[in-house]
């Protein structure tokens, strides 16, 4: 999700409560086990957010669902007091805003049940949006996770070698995500969005899709 490969300078790790009296108001942080990352996406990152942004969108429009996405939004999870994820993308339920108890004065979720879909675009410390985040969206119910590494930055045994652009989609099943590599011109299968029409590489490479339409 980042540019920054280590997580920046502090003398201690922060509680969620501390994280949020200090950079609380500015978007480009998160909290992970106590440490806080700077994020600084690419503008290659940007696009890629955008394109899933987009097509999540009009995907909600046309099936008439109570959701909207929600981007770089604070996700608090409820049974933790050191981490606090700020996803790329997250298409949450309006239904279920009724039982988040931070959210009516701010853009905070704590409960797993209010998101559908997350995606996290991989810009250089790919650690955390393979490892800890694949087990942690997994545990707090989440249905669906996007992993969309445009520049194969992933670990050999995330995205396989030789490495390259790949979008791991995860899907939820009996607890753990069931992961499958997308590349090239495979399409995606998004059971979130079951009408949705793309490849890997038309969401991977930012301005292809305008490029064929030429």
């Amino acid at each position: 999700m980042t540019l920054a490969t280590e997580p920046i300078h502090q003398p201690q790790l922060l509680s969620v409560d501390q994280f949020l009296a200090r950079y609380g108001g500015d978007n480009r942080y998160e909290l992970i086990d106590g440490e806080v990352f700077d994020l600084e996406p690419t503008g290659q990152h940007e696009e890629v957010a955008a394109l899933i942004t987009t097509k999540a969108c009009v995907q909600i429009d046309q099936a008439g669902l109570p959701w909207f996405v929600l981007q770089r939004g604070l996700f608090r999870p409820g049974n933790t007091r050191m981490t606090a994820f700020r996803p790329d993308v997250a298409v949450i339920d309006r239904t279920e805003l009724v039982n988040e108890p931070l959210w009516p004065e701010q853009s905070i979720l704590t409960r797993g049940s209010s998101i559908k879909f997350v995606a996290e675009v991989v810009s250089g410390n790919w650690q955390n949006a393979y490892a800890r985040k694949v087990e942690d969206y997994a545990a707090l119910g989440i249905g669906e996770y996007w992993i969309a590494d445009y520049a194969g930055l992933g670990g050999v045994r995330h995205i396989g070698k030789p490495k390259q652009p790949t979008l791991s989609v995860c899907t939820l099943v009996d607890g753990e995500y069931d992961i499958q590599l997308l590349r090239g011109d495979q399409t995606i299968v998004s059971v979130t969005f079951p009408d949705l029409t793309l490849t890997a590489e038309q969401l991977l490479i930012p301005g292809l899709l305008i490029r064929n339409s030429d």
